[in-house]
């Protein structure tokens, strides 16, 4: 190794350790502050979406990732009003936070892409479950089965966080409540048919683009989209470990203890975001071993 092939190995090494570092403090920051509704939890959230919005470029380049946020914000403006005006596909509802932000219908600006930024590190999650799909989306099967199980991994961040900011943040509030502590089911299957819709989406720029089979460098950066999801949902343990008190009451009038619902968010979390993100980042370690352990030779398969 030459003198300057050196410094620059050293140069990219440190620039990607301070890369690491830049997430990891977001990631904390995020998961320290994002459960309170507050100004800065709502900068915290637009940092989110700018990551989401610079790992769709390096993944699939800028004019890829444009069309992404645009086909994703637009259906979920689109839905979103449609759900507050009729109460199709989520149930009745409407939403406190952001009163002072503009809006586009009924619907706070923030909220587009904050759907996208979610959305895409979900679909970064079920790219990996499926073995790459993303990158194959030509085959019948990865194009149906990817933006279904980008959905279904999708409404688990709903199912996480949708109880303690409706029913205690009162972030935005369910007319009728429902049971999962003041949220219902509807919701939930709405989550499910609107996150498919923007996968479906999704996957048809993605095809229609043209993305490489071997356009991803390394597994840095789909782990990378793991931390950030599974960070998403993590965000809800401080308030648990807190051990905030008190009695939160739906629309209805229905009442819970909020330590309860603060219990109850936390193994949701355990067993479906951060199971989902173990699943991903095991399968990524196994691809790792895979291409770095010793290969069979041609002879030695036809001995």
């Amino acid at each position: 190794m030459t003198p300057d092939t050196a410094t620059r190995s050293r140069l990219s090494a440190q620039q990607e350790a301070m890369l690491w570092l830049s997430i990891a403090a977001i990631l904390t920051t995020a998961i320290g502050f994002s459960w309170n509704p507050t100004p800065f939890a709502q900068a915290l959230a637009a940092i989110f979406v700018a990551c989401a919005g610079i790992h769709a470029v390096i993944a699939y380049g800028t004019q890829q990732a444009l069309i992404l946020f645009i086909a994703c914000s637009a259906i979920a403006f689109a839905v979103e009003n449609l759900g507050t005006a009729t109460g199709f596909p989520f149930g009745v509802y409407h939403f406190e936070v952001g009163a002072d932000l503009p809006h586009i219908g009924l619907i706070p600006v923030i909220v587009g892409p904050l759907w996208f930024g979610a959305g895409y590190f979900s679909w970064t999650v079920a790219s990996v479950l499926l073995d790459g799909a993303d990158r194959q989306l030509n085959r019948p099967f990865n194009f149906v089965a990817l933006p279904v199980v980008a959905a279904f991994v999708m409404t688990q961040w709903d199912l996480v966080m949708d109880a303690p900011n409706a029913t205690i943040a009162k972030v935005w509030i369910w007319h009728d409540g429902g049971g999962m502590f003041g949220v219902p089911l509807s919701n939930y299957l709405g989550w499910l048919l609107t996150s498919w819709l923007i996968f479906q989406a999704f996957a048809l720029c993605l095809r229609r683009g043209g993305v490489r089979p071997d356009s991803r460098m390394n597994l840095k950066l789909p782990a990378t989209g793991i931390v950030f999801y599974v960070g998403a949902g993590l965000t809800h343990i401080v308030p648990w470990i807190m051990g905030q008190t008190g009695k939160a009451v739906d629309a209805r009038g229905y009442g819970w203890q909020v330590h309860d619902i603060r219990e109850a968010t936390v193994a949701i979390l355990l067993f479906t975001m951060v199971f989902t993100a173990l699943l991903a980042a095991l399968r990524l370690l196994r691809q790792a071993s895979s291409n770095n352990g010793p290969t069979t030779s041609s002879q030695d398969e036809t001995a």
